[in-house]
């Protein structure tokens, strides 16, 4: 009878990083979203099987968890989400086992899902944006993408590293801590920076570098700092404001091109505020709007796969088990 009436109720879960997380989505409407975060320690990054036995030792209570906060029974869930790719291969693994686990327990569909696709419907959902053009900023990905020919198009993107590595790797150069996460902590530290230093700006027509800006910093960030000649906030103040520009430059790029008068900022760094204002104002230059959520469903979550499970499963865009493997490299524009 559910069905009948269009409505599906999936669980969803998400383990491609440092994060694990399951939700519970019936048409759109967030019924559950629990996660658990990986740190590693202070001046170290998050190694793949450290990160793939944090989410082993959190998934099946977060299941649990995410059961009982949606306030259902196993028997009205439709079908079971995983994050199929990209990411990292033992974490994006764990997840997979548990999901085709839970999917053969509960004689349900499995759905793979693209985690790049799941942060964009996530985005459109939870703002309302209706064709925008999408700035895609995370620790694993940074693309600028817009939505034609019925599939998800990259206008740009990075040609190394991802907007997220870049300031998550300085972080650790300034020793800062990785709770709740390193951007997190620059973002805070920026907001006491004073002093702009000029740094190496990279944007090759639509796509972006951060590896050369990165080194630069890396190698001079010492000998500034002993020398006296700034202080850590203003580092992290003017990495944040040379990175944001590049981004936000393309993305105006972007969306002139393509027309568009909405721009949607999804990924965890599209929480920070500060390239949340920056877009603002390139918007409002523009006469177009901007579209943004806060860290629920910019950061990695579950409700996001179990969302765009739930728009696959209406389209029959199930797996089997056999096929229900996982891909640390799968490009947005190939779905």
């Amino acid at each position: 009878q559910r069905r009948v009436r269009g409505m599906v109720c999936s669980i969803g879960l998400e383990g491609s990083a440092n994060k694990i997380g399951v939700g519970i989505v019936r048409d759109g409407e967030v019924l559950s979203n629990p996660r658990h975060t990986y740190c590693a320690p202070t001046g170290h990054g998050f190694l793949p099987r450290h990160t793939a036995l944090h989410h082993r030792d959190h998934v099946l209570n977060l299941v649990k968890q995410a059961i009982q906060e949606a306030g259902i029974e196993v028997s009205e869930l439709d079908c079971v989400s995983y994050t199929k790719g990209p990411g990292m291969g033992a974490p994006l693994v764990s997840t997979a086992v548990v999901a085709r686990t839970l999917a053969q327990l509960w004689n349900i569909p499995l759905i793979p899902v693209n985690h790049c696709i799941a942060h964009i419907e996530m985005g459109r959902q939870v703002t309302g944006a209706d064709n925008p053009t999408v700035l895609y900023v995370s620790g694993g990905n940074t693309q600028v993408i817009s939505y034609m020919n019925q599939r998800y198009m990259i206008f740009g993107e990075t040609l190394d590293i991802a907007v997220g590595n870049c300031l998550d790797r300085f972080a650790r150069v300034l020793k800062l801590s990785n709770d709740p996460c390193p951007g997190y902590n620059i973002e805070q530290l920026a907001k006491e920076g004073e002093k702009f230093i000029e740094l190496p700006y990279c944007v090759k027509g639509m796509d972006v570098s951060f590896s050369g800006l990165l080194s630069y910093i890396e190698g001079s960030a010492n000998k500034m700092l002993t020398a006296g000649e700034c202080t850590k906030a203003d580092l992290c103040y003017s990495l944040q404001e040379t990175v944001f520009a590049m981004l936000v430059e393309i993305t105006e790029r972007a969306m002139a091109h393509s027309r568009s008068k909405q721009v949607l900022v999804v990924g965890g760094v599209g929480c920070n505020l500060r390239l949340q204002e920056m877009l603002q104002i390139m918007a409002d230059e523009r006469g177009a709007s901007l579209c943004a959520t806060d860290d629920r469903y910019c950061i990695d979550n579950g409700a996001m796969i179990a969302h765009t499970g739930n728009l696959m499963f209406k389209h029959d865009m199930k797996t089997s088990i056999e096929k229900s493997g996982i891909t640390q490299r799968f490009r947005t524009d190939e779905v």
